[in-house]
């Protein structure tokens, strides 16, 4: 048992290290930074909401409408618009001066702002057709490895969703952590930079998915 979390962590911080770096974590740090650290909790919580429906949709097989080479396709370009729009909007937002507020603390939400968080966290992960086909490929593969066994899937999967997790809070804490040291103009600055880093990943993923079906 412990073998297999310990082989599921490893996964966990393999993904979050190198294929961690897409929209949602342009997201996840333009919302620590510009919402502060709990909003960001709740993004992150989101993309991990995603992450395990994922895992149990690919573990039943499920993903076939998604993967479907007639549907890829517009999924794709979809995908790759709400990424631009996205993006564009987190380009030209303005940043608003919190005065005297103590960024110190808990960020307070009241009403339904909390779970907006929640599935904008959701939406930005599950818009991405190439987090389908991470998920499809290593599902594919443990399950094979580990003949299907569902307690010994658990375990792995289990380490490796919640290392993800925890990586996405300490990104998130650590963008929080340097607020205080950013002014309004500084943050304008990283607000355009994950406005253009969203729209860059809409692009690329039109062209990939535009690309992949023509060969």
């Amino acid at each position: 048992m412990l073998t297999l979390i310990l082989e599921g962590v490893v996964l966990g911080l393999t993904l979050a290290t190198f294929f961690g770096f897409g929209p949602a974590f342009f997201s996840l740090v333009q919302t620590s930074v510009h919402r502060g650290f709990w909003p960001a909790v709740l993004l992150a919580l989101g993309i991990f909401l995603n992450d395990f429906l994922m895992v149990v949709l690919c573990l039943m097989g499920a993903v076939q409408i998604v993967t479907e080479p007639s549907n890829y396709l517009w999924f794709g370009i979809a995908s790759g618009v709400v990424l631009i729009i996205f993006g564009l909007v987190t380009y030209t937002r303005k940043v608003v001066s919190e005065g005297d507020e103590n960024p110190e603390l808990p960020v307070k939400i009241s009403g339904p702002r909390w779970f907006t968080y929640i599935a904008k966290g959701f939406f930005m992960n599950i818009i991405n057709p190439f987090v389908w086909v991470f998920w499809i490929g290593v599902v594919v593969g443990i399950s094979a490895r580990l003949g299907g066994d569902e307690k010994e899937l658990t375990y792995f999967f289990g380490g490796t969703l919640i290392t993800v997790f925890a990586s996405d809070i300490l990104k998130a804490y650590a963008a929080f952590s340097i607020k205080r040291f950013l002014n309004d103009k500084v943050i304008g600055y990283f607000n355009k930079t994950a406005g253009i880093g969203l729209t860059g990943f809409g692009v690329f993923l039109i062209i990939k998915v535009i690309w992949q079906h023509l060969i």
